[in-house]
């Protein structure tokens, strides 16, 4: 199982890397941050299909999806200086509670 996190993780990091780029591509426009989003998108989709060979899909894309929105909306915050206010952070929070009721109380993800 720890290899499948492996995985996962880099498919998170992956994914962040290449939607932070994505806005720098101005429309695929610029072919280096086109590269990086490209090249990011192919690495995330690869890592997260190599995750589900041992984690149900529905709970591979609720980690994934889940912790890319908590991770670019820090990316959003720190780097492109995008504001969030108190109810994106509360919404915020409640994604991160939902991806640890997920990975610590379901015996769906099969620790």
């Amino acid at each position: 199982m720890t290899s499948t996190y492996a995985w996962l993780g880099l498919a998170i990091v992956a994914e962040v890397i290449a939607t932070s780029a994505l806005k720098a591509t101005e429309g695929f426009t610029r072919l280096w941050p086109t590269v990086v989003t490209v090249l990011g998108y192919g690495v995330a989709f690869f890592a997260l299909s190599l995750t589900l060979r041992t984690m149900p899909t529905g709970i591979a894309y609720a980690i994934w999806s889940g912790v890319g929105i908590v991770l670019i909306s820090a990316v959003s915050w720190v780097w492109f200086r995008q504001a969030l206010d108190g109810p994106a952070m509360i919404g915020l929070g409640l994604i991160i509670a939902g991806v640890l009721v997920v990975n610590l109380f379901s015996k769906t993800v099969g620790h």
